[in-house]
């Protein structure tokens, strides 16, 4: 199942061990969480998550610095 990332803090939401503070039980996938879930470590809306593949290709590079 695949794996959704908070874009504000980094939470990771995981299928596999749902939101049990939430009530959400082991194996619901993201899509099937309520509109009005929130991060439970942030609050950030579910909207504002992406998934976990998706996060890792938009990773800012660093920039160097001048010597």
């Amino acid at each position: 199942m695949q794996k959704y990332i908070c874009k504000t803090c980094g939470y990771v939401y995981d299928p596999a061990v749902g939101d049990p503070d939430s009530g959400i039980e082991p194996g619901t996938p993201f899509g099937a969480l309520p509109d009005d879930w929130v991060c439970p470590t942030c609050g950030t809306p579910k909207s504002d998550f992406e998934p976990e593949d998706a996060a890792a290709t938009n990773v800012p590079l660093m920039e160097p610095v001048p010597a």
